[in-house]
């Protein structure tokens, strides 16, 4: 157990040590829950209590939720901005985005997030089978940090972004990109007893 990377003192002897329960009570179930699988089961748990409040890309669990969501907030902006009639209900949403022209979608950072997508059910396959829930923490952190890497470059590279006000079919292509990537956060977060936010703030 670490503090901002120092151990927390703790003593049996005279009863100075942190249970669970206030590990939990202090950064949450989900980071809790997340950080455990997030290693190895035959690596030791550095567990930084300062770490995993942090809203930064070394907290595991803060950057893969905020993924799930960053997608909800690019589909709030795109119902804002271009397609008013796209459904909130996620269910409706992915019917809605099945029409989509994803043919267009053709940049080697899109093209790379689709392949990762692709191998979710094979890695979900293989961690059971292995025993390893890990492989699915690390899977959804490499996930979240490919979609917010094609987010930052779409800041710097006006083609990239998610929305193309003038683009209506590629904006709806790379929509039905982030529904991917939001669908598999979330199912992966709710297989690992962890929360999938559609907001964060």
């Amino acid at each position: 157990m670490l503090r901002n990377g120092e151990p927390v003192k703790m003593s049996k002897r005279s009863g100075d040590f942190v249970t669970l329960r206030e590990v939990v009570d202090e950064v949450g179930q989900d980071a809790v829950r997340f950080m455990m699988l997030y290693r190895k089961n035959d690596a030791v748990l550095d567990f930084d209590l300062a770490k995993v409040m942090e809203q930064s890309r070394d907290n595991p669990v803060f950057y893969v939720q905020y993924g799930h969501a960053r997608g909800h907030s690019i589909f709030r902006n795109a119902r804002a901005e271009v397609f008013p009639e796209l459904p909130e209900d996620a269910g409706e949403r992915i019917a809605w985005l099945a029409e989509s022209a994803v043919e267009r979608l053709s940049d080697a950072v899109e093209l790379d997030l689709l392949k990762r997508l692709a191998i979710f059910p094979r890695m979900l396959e293989a961690a059971a089978a292995a025993h390893e829930p890990h492989r699915i923490a690390f899977y959804l952190y490499d996930l979240a940090s490919e979609f917010h890497a094609l987010w930052t470059k779409g800041r710097d590279l006006p083609y990239l972004r998610f929305i193309i006000n003038n683009d209506a079919e590629l904006t709806k292509a790379r929509l039905a990109m982030v529904q991917g990537v939001v669908s598999v956060l979330a199912s992966g977060l709710a297989i690992l007893g962890v929360h999938a936010p559609n907001e964060m703030r």
